[in-house]
């Protein structure tokens, strides 16, 4: 019988992160028990983390120290997590039938799925961002750009300007993206121009489904851009904790782990 191979420290602290990002406070107990790991080692692994700023020791246990998030720039956000944001995207491009008119909001998930429509010219998208529309300016569907005032850090056009355009289409699906997602079901972002944006689309399509990774779960920003009663389907990860399923269920949001 093959040996299983010993968890690397960088899985572990992945899996130490996630417990205390769910469960925002921990008792050590309650960690080394649930990891299967020595006291000591969890030592370690704590301390490791609060050199690296993402967690917080505390007599006991460990808390979270992502109550509110900054926003990196695109490129590092497009970075992590890769490899789910492409299955999530994957997910997100099976619900898109022929004839439809679909929105891209702006965010690096949502800029995956704008790239799987490049071979699409069966619909019509219309999007706020321009990391989006160049994905789409060589070949792909009829692309409407939304206009506004220009976000540099997101790469996004936001503000009451988009209102213009925004309140004279109507979609048939709505992909956005977030910053975070915080327990009380409100979907948040950093810039209340940007927020402003996503709250006009919210009200102008029939089926609006949110695209985020696991990290964004339990995470508040600055700006409320919605509530999760709001959206419709929640395509995110594997791996959903099951107060995340809850809160899901009792919003009447339909998830799917991609």
């Amino acid at each position: 019988m093959t040996a299983t191979p010993p968890e690397l420290p960088v899985e572990r602290w992945e899996r130490i992160r996630a417990a205390v990002r769910e469960a925002r406070a921990i008792r050590a107990g309650e960690l080394w028990r649930r990891l299967g790991i020595s006291p000591a080692t969890l030592r370690r692994d704590l301390r490791a983390l609060e050199v690296r700023g993402e967690l917080r020791r505390v007599h006991g246990g460990a808390v979270s120290v992502e109550s509110r998030l900054e926003e990196p720039l695109f490129e590092d956000k497009a970075g992590r997590a890769a490899r789910e944001k492409t299955r999530i995207a994957e997910a997100a491009l099976r619900r898109i039938r022929s004839g439809m008119t679909v929105y891209l909001d702006g965010g690096s998930t949502v800029l995956a799925l704008a790239r799987a429509l490049r071979s699409r010219t069966d619909i019509v998208v219309a999007t706020n961002s321009l990391r989006a529309a160049m994905e789409l300016s060589g070949q792909g569907p009829r692309t409407i750009l939304v206009g506004g005032e220009l976000r540099r850090l997101s790469q996004t056009l936001v503000g009451p300007l988009t209102r213009a355009v925004l309140e004279m289409l109507q979609f048939d699906v709505a992909f956005m993206g977030t910053m975070g997602i915080g327990e009380d079901g409100s979907i948040t972002t950093t810039e209340p121009a940007e927020a402003f944006t996503k709250e006009l689309v919210l009200g102008r399509a029939a089926e609006v489904v949110l695209l985020a990774d696991r990290s964004k779960l339990g995470r508040v920003a600055f700006a409320r851009a919605g509530r999760l009663k709001d959206v419709d389907v929640v395509i995110t990860d594997r791996g959903v904790p099951p107060a995340w399923r809850r809160r899901f269920l009792a919003a009447g949001v339909t998830l799917v782990e991609a």
